[in-house]
């Protein structure tokens, strides 16, 4: 089968996010001006450097108090700062309770029953129960072709990972089993690592 995008696919849904697949998900914590804390899960995001290392996820949809954008944006649009928290499978419905669009002043921490500790380097609530947690300065925004559609980037200043996470010095998935974006509603998780060296090593 081939389509082109702007002819459409035929196909009962989308199979674009099908293929790109599996993608990290990036459980996005900001808070906006007015003090309010929000969380919202981001399946367009991944790391984009080491050197000072950089992430990036992108918003591709909007609500109609945010000034054609989501809330993420626009908290981080008024503070400069947001925190990635990492999923494990083990808060898979906390997570996938975030993703609501519920309004400006819900606190989705709140309403997924997750615990708040305070950023070291940034003025932001970050998910306490995560295996891991990168605390963001934002770099830019890149308004992307296509209506909605925000690349957000940021430089990492602090990360936090939790200790029962940590094997022999390395940061060890198969302690907390991320939580992987699939296409359509499907997810999928980690279970099984092997590793692969390099040519010349």
């Amino acid at each position: 089968m081939f389509y082109r995008p702007e002819q459409g696919h035929g196909l009962p849904h989308n199979p674009f996010n099908a293929i790109v697949t599996p993608r990290p998900i990036g459980w996005i914590s900001s808070r906006g001006a007015d003090g309010r804390d929000n969380l919202a899960p981001y399946s367009f995001f991944n790391a984009v450097a080491y050197f000072p290392p950089q992430v990036m996820f992108s918003s591709t949809s909007a609500k109609p108090d945010r000034d054609g954008t989501k809330d993420s944006v626009g908290n981080i649009r008024e503070t400069g700062v947001f925190c990635v928290n990492v999923v494990e499978y083990a808060l898979r419905d906390a997570m996938n309770a975030t993703s609501g669009p519920w309004a400006r002043d819900v606190d989705e921490f709140e309403l997924a029953g997750l615990d708040k500790a305070e950023c070291e380097t940034i003025p932001c609530a970050r998910v306490a129960a995560a295996p891991a947690n990168l605390e963001c300065k934002l770099t830019q925004i890149v308004q992307l072709p296509g209506e909605a559609n925000f690349a957000v980037f940021g430089e990492v200043t602090g990360i936090h990972m939790r200790d029962d996470c940590m094997t022999d010095g390395q940061f060890d998935v198969l302690k907390f089993n991320p939580l992987a974006r699939m296409g359509y509603r499907d997810y999928s998780v980690v279970r099984e690592v092997f590793e692969l060296k390099r040519p010349g090593e």
